[in-house]
């Protein structure tokens, strides 16, 4: 079984399992190895808009990550991306759905984070300065969400990611990403979309 158990499926409404997320990670790795481009925001709406990619959900642990990954590697990132994104998929595996809620934690940055990590190489004794440089990143994109407030969104949540995180590569890499700040198309299919409240929503 992949690590958290029920929190690593899709139910229908029907309540049958369709997909695990294990699954749907590796359709993830697979389709965003043929995306171009260095604007993460515009990969992952258009990897957002497959069909086995929900509105919510623990996916996106892999998803967002990926984005950044792919985005950098399109950028002249000196990474081999396939093995990166094997990395993600297996670290975006290891968090728990629902892990903003129950642990106060967004798995959207943690996702980004990760994919940082993966960029240089960083683990938990790492003394280069890359282990607080990303505990820098996290703590703002989380602040970020924090004066957001709930409930959750995961594509709301990803923006937020991606905008920190680009500026995060940004100025800590000789590369540069594309960010263009959106408009949302997704709150439609959002029932607990909080509107006004978020910086991306337009009427």
């Amino acid at each position: 079984m992949v690590p958290g158990g029920l929190w690593f499926a899709e139910w229908t409404e029907n309540g049958g399992i369709s997909m695990t997320t294990s699954e749907k990670a590796e359709r993830i790795i697979r389709d965003i190895l043929k995306e171009e481009g260095t604007d993460p925001v515009r990969i992952f709406k258009h990897m957002a808009a497959k069909d086995y990619i929900a509105i919510h959900g623990p996916e996106h642990h892999i998803l967002d990550g990926a984005c950044i990954l792919t985005a950098y590697r399109n950028a002249g990132g000196d990474i081999d991306l396939e093995a990166a994104l094997q990395k993600i998929l297996m670290e975006g595996l290891r968090m728990p759905g629902a892990m903003c809620g129950l642990w106060g934690v967004c798995g959207a940055v943690t996702s980004v984070g990760a994919a940082l990590s993966i960029i240089d190489g960083t683990g938990p004794l790492s003394e280069d300065g890359t282990w607080g440089d990303h505990m820098s990143f996290t703590a703002s994109a989380i602040s970020s969400l924090g004066r957001i407030n709930g409930p959750r969104c995961c594509k709301r949540d990803a923006m937020i990611a991606f905008e920190h995180g680009v500026e995060y590569v940004n100025s800590h890499y000789d590369v540069n990403l594309e960010y263009e700040k959106q408009v949302c198309e997704f709150s439609g299919l959002n029932e607990q979309c909080i509107k006004e409240r978020c910086p991306m929503w337009a009427p």
